[in-house]
């Protein structure tokens, strides 16, 4: 008898120990679960991940990273997000893609961001898209206008910022057809998503007129100079010369145009129209008369200078960001962006999770952006994860940039 209730006894020591045991899992699957939904989130932080080109070709960007983390030092200044600090973890992608998607890979796995944010650069980008959409983590405002940030079907946890390059091209088309008699074109672009888009959109542009471009030659990030490419475009009888080229080769050109004695009507896209230090570099003399876009507000532009924005942006600068260039345009633009994840993060409430910031993203409907042009609002929705829509037309005139006509809108 007493052998028999030892055994029972043993059963039910056994049965209970599987039952704790089977207990125990389900509490630390659950516990996994929520750990999983909180990536980069505890009680105090939340983690964002950056990759920025501080070496490399491209390194006039890395202020652009700079102006970021700086935005959420004065953020975190005054309490945070929902009572939580803000840290940027930022690494040196060298502006190459193998550097981006080592980077990048050690930002999501070793570090456990909640997104990456205004990660800079077409080629890099590109480079890790497809991984982080499959890894379900947000890729937030692309500093790049290349068309492909703005596929939600195929990347829907990418998000763009810049107007697109396609829409720049058409502007540019529009505006030398309606302002150069008998437009004979020549273009100079990067061989890469944002060189083509730029290229494409203008033939688009062009339309019956797309023989107006009478060369289009390619240069890539590890040239030495683009100065052979640029005096075959002046061989080829151009009489209006793009340069869709990044901030280092945007200066080559604009010394090499003014050594050639070269007079074309002269197109630098958005992205390379920095008075410092892409047109100080290459000599504000030389670079009169140049015309280009923005979206956003010209810090050498005066007509802003007692707008509460630019003021707010001015202390900024001096307060969280005083070895930044205030007569560069890419310093407004990243703490507009900055300012945009901001009110992401605020909208995904006090539990931030990845899905909850796509879906806050998804909700942002003409959302006023400081240092943004007037009339340019950000609008993004399940369909559409392209934010900005208006572009306008300006004119360098030594000292600043001064606005042509009107806004042109792609909305």
């Amino acid at each position: 008898m007493k052998t028999l209730a030892t055994a029972f006894s043993r059963k039910l020591a056994h049965a209970g120990l599987a039952a704790g045991l089977a207990a125990g899992l389900t509490l630390a699957m659950t516990a996994g679960a929520g750990a999983a939904e909180t990536h980069g989130v505890t009680d105090t932080e939340i983690k964002l991940g950056n990759t920025a080109p501080y070496s490399g070709p491209a390194s006039a960007y890395g202020t652009i990273a700079k102006a970021a983390i700086a935005y959420f030092d004065m953020v975190n200044a005054r309490g945070g997000v929902h009572g939580r600090k803000v840290r940027i973890v930022s690494l040196d992608d060298a502006f190459t893609p193998p550097k981006a998607i080592e980077q990048t890979r050690k930002l999501v796995e070793g570090e456990d961001v909640l997104a990456i944010f205004l990660p800079i650069g077409t080629p890099t980008s590109s480079a890790t898209q497809a991984w982080l959409n499959s890894k379900k983590t947000p890729q937030i405002f692309v500093s790049s206008g290349a068309s492909r940030w703005n596929q939600p079907k195929k990347f829907p946890w990418t998000f763009a910022w810049n107007v697109d390059y396609p829409t720049e091209g058409k502007i540019y088309a529009k505006y030398i057809l309606e302002n150069v008699k008998d437009p004979k074109i020549g273009v100079l672009y990067q061989n890469d998503d944002y060189g083509k888009d730029i290229l494409h959109g203008l033939r688009e542009g062009l339309g019956d007129r797309k023989n107006a471009i009478v060369e289009a030659i390619a240069y890539e990030l590890s040239d030495a100079t683009v100065d052979s490419q640029i005096s075959r475009l002046r061989s080829a009888g151009a009489n209006v010369f793009i340069s869709a080229t990044t901030p280092k080769f945007a200066a080559q050109s604009i010394r090499a145009v003014d050594a050639l004695g070269w007079k074309p009507v002269f197109i630098v896209p958005s992205v390379s129209n920095s008075v410092d230090p892409v047109l100080t570099g290459a000599g504000l003399d030389k670079s009169v008369g140049i015309i280009s876009t923005s979206y956003v507000k010209q810090p050498t532009d005066p007509q802003w200078k007692d707008s509460p924005d630019y003021k707010a942006w001015e202390a900024f600068m001096d307060k969280y960001y005083p070895s930044g260039a205030k007569n560069d345009w890419l310093n407004p633009y990243a703490y507009g962006m900055a300012y945009a994840m901001e009110q992401a993060l605020l909208r995904a409430g006090p539990k931030p999770t990845r899905e909850k910031l796509v879906a806050a993203l998804e909700g942002f409907r003409d959302v006023e952006i400081p240092m943004l042009l007037p009339g340019v609002t950000a609008t993004i929705t399940p369909d559409d994860h392209g934010p900005l829509k208006a572009m306008q037309m300006m004119r360098f005139n030594g000292k600043s940039w001064e606005a042509i006509g009107e806004l042109v809108s792609a909305r």
